[in-house]
């Protein structure tokens, strides 16, 4: 029998791939600081094929509090299999000429969502992400999204709190996330283990996300605060903030099913030893 199975593990059934197969459908919370790093530091973690942007060291700090599935909609009804959390901060660059943004940090708290983003060329690690929440019944403990409702966010990686953000909301955006707007240009990458090829990856490309069925809601903006604190074994400090634009709060859908490869940035393929 054939084992089967979108990823790992592969079984006669397939049912226990830690990944589904694509199309993935996605909808979130959504939190969003556009803030600006040291431009130098920023320029420091763009991947091979981007340039600086030409408004030098522009970032957003991004949370979401997600719920996805695959076709089947099954995870649905299983909600430890669809909902999660993560923070991740993203910075403009160009890609010949043309805007776009790239993530070289991001944090999630599910082995799913982990996964699903390393085969999409985001650089998850683990960790703990919490969120104010809006409910469809406005109370004292569930803020509204209206004029003076205030947010909040918190990222933290192996018990040391890594990114904090608060939104106080004052109206409606007329152009929502400025710096989140390109699109998002990643590197994928992974290593090989054999020996003397450690340098020499399986698969290192900048690659472009690609989804569709795209719809959001109004987005609401306001003043905003974020942090970011230094942590073991962490780097994302590169993008602390120097200035703090604009906060930003709105829930957004989508589906991927798809991923451009926009250049393969290996060196020439080496022969392997007989």
């Amino acid at each position: 029998m054939t084992l089967q199975g979108y990823t790992i593990p592969r079984t006669p059934e397939g049912r226990a791939s830690l990944v589904p197969a694509p199309p993935w459908h996605y909808v979130g919370d959504f939190l969003v600081v556009d803030y600006w790093a040291d431009p130098e530091l920023a320029a420091s973690v763009l991947p091979e094929g981007l340039e600086p942007h030409p408004d030098a060291g522009r970032c957003a700090a991004v949370f979401a509090d997600w719920q996805s599935c695959s076709e089947s909609g099954d995870e649905l009804l299983d909600p430890a299999r669809s909902h999660y959390r993560e923070c991740y901060l993203v910075v403009n660059a160009l890609l010949d000429g043309e805007p776009v943004t790239t993530c070289p940090f991001i944090w999630v708290d599910q082995d799913f969502a982990l996964a699903r983003g390393w085969i999409q060329g985001f650089p998850k690690k683990l960790g703990e992400v919490w969120m104010t929440r809006a409910f469809a019944l406005e109370c004292r403990a569930a803020p509204g999204v209206r004029e003076g409702s205030r947010f909040g966010a918190t990222c933290s990686a192996r018990g040391r709190r890594v990114v904090e953000a608060r939104i106080t909301l004052e109206g409606p955006s007329a152009t929502g996330s400025i710096h989140t707007d390109p699109p998002i240009v990643n590197i994928r990458h992974f290593p090989r283990l054999a020996a003397g090829r450690h340098d020499d990856p399986q698969v290192h490309e900048l690659v472009r996300a690609v989804s569709r069925d795209r719809a959001v809601s109004e987005v609401w903006e306001g003043s905003a605060e974020l942090a970011v604190f230094e942590a073991p074994g962490e780097e994302h400090t590169l993008l602390a903030p120097v200035k703090v634009g604009r906060g930003y709060r709105f829930t957004f859908a989508y589906t991927v099913d798809d991923l451009q490869t926009v250049k393969d940035l290996r060196a020439a393929p080496q022969e392997v030893a007989p």
